[in-house]
């Protein structure tokens, strides 16, 4: 099958298309024929292996342990591992891959992937796993976001924020949006009731004290989004791309100073490691078939292309998300 490979952490010029042998299928895994695949910022991250802290998290620390890239994945059931029941050859699947899913074939484990969503096509669906459930916990989960909330995202017109914003809608909130002017139209389209301008205003001069601020952008210093909260608000942290330098990225941000900083507050400052999982994935194909929530899409770039849309996502200012057709 051709994949996209690296051998080495680099640039995206390290990586090439080659012919590699099928991943074999593990009990509880599914081999997926990919015909679509997601660009996220963590697939730069595991390129590049920055932060060098991320590396010792079992990734490798001189070259990638997975030597494919891409997690997110949408196609179609190929082959069932022996202790999986409930999906069989020809089922359309979407979720995430730990073996790299720019590749014409990938496994996955089972409780990875669900149904795809029936109403929107295979480039949408590789769009949702990682941003859509990222977006989902921050929501329910870190944010616990009620009825008649107050709710801030920072990011609003990203793969992450996009979601978030529709998201928090389906919740019951009063949604604020922060993007720039050109993607004003698109974020008042996902729900957002109100939007800030960043070249033109910042989060804590809008008048307005939050609830639920869910930061994805990670270039504001906590200081800032605290005086954004109410007195007992709560800040979700899911970007930190530059906060703590190669070494650490946004783990200085989100896993010392936010929980130390928790400790003499009544503000809950939250950081987010979003675990997919087959539960969320079905909560948001309902999402989906129901019409509450609709993945944006950027741009599409066709499988031999990869790097050139992995270097598009680290430009950053996407609108949405970037999908890789295979």
């Amino acid at each position: 099958m051709k994949a996209i490979v690296q051998d080495v952490y680099g640039p995206a010029d390290l990586l090439q298309l080659r012919d590699i042998d099928q991943p074999a299928v593990g009990d509880d895994e599914v081999l997926v024929r990919v015909r679509a695949a997601g660009v996220d910022p963590g697939v730069w991250h595991l390129m590049t292996g920055r932060p060098y802290l991320l590396r010792a998290f079992g990734f490798g620390l001189r070259r990638p342990t997975v030597p494919v890239r891409g997690r997110d994945l949408a196609g179609v059931v190929e082959a069932v591992g022996a202790a999986v029941t409930d999906l069989r050859p020809g089922d359309e699947v979407y979720g995430t891959s730990e073996t790299g899913s720019y590749a014409e074939y990938a496994t996955a484990r089972r409780d990875r992937l669900a149904h795809k969503p029936a109403t929107i096509s295979f480039e949408q669906a590789a769009a949702t796993p990682v941003s859509g459930t990222t977006a989902l916990q921050a929501v329910r989960h870190c944010g616990g976001v009620q009825p008649g909330q107050q709710v801030m995202v920072i990011g609003a017109a990203g793969g992450v924020g996009s979601f978030a914003v529709q998201i928090a809608k389906v919740y019951g909130a009063t949604v604020t949006g922060v993007c720039s002017p050109g993607k004003a139209d698109l974020v008042r389209s996902l729900g957002a009731d109100d939007v800030i301008d960043y070249t033109r205003d910042e989060v804590d001069r809008h008048g307005v004290r939050y609830d639920v601020v869910i930061d994805t952008a990670g270039n504001r210093p906590m200081s800032l989004l605290r005086r954004a909260l109410t007195p007992h608000g709560t800040l979700v942290l899911v970007g930190g791309e530059s906060a703590g330098g190669r070494l650490l990225g946004g783990f200085d941000r989100q896993m010392l100073r936010a929980p130390l900083l928790s400790m003499v507050t009544r503000q809950r400052l939250r950081n987010l490691i979003a675990k997919e999982r087959a539960a969320d994935l079905d909560e948001l194909r309902r999402l989906i078939e129901s019409g509450a929530v609709t993945p944006v899409i950027d741009h599409t770039f066709p499988l031999v292309a990869a790097p050139d849309a992995i270097r598009h996502v680290a430009a950053g200012h996407a609108t949405g998300k970037t999908v890789v057709t295979v």
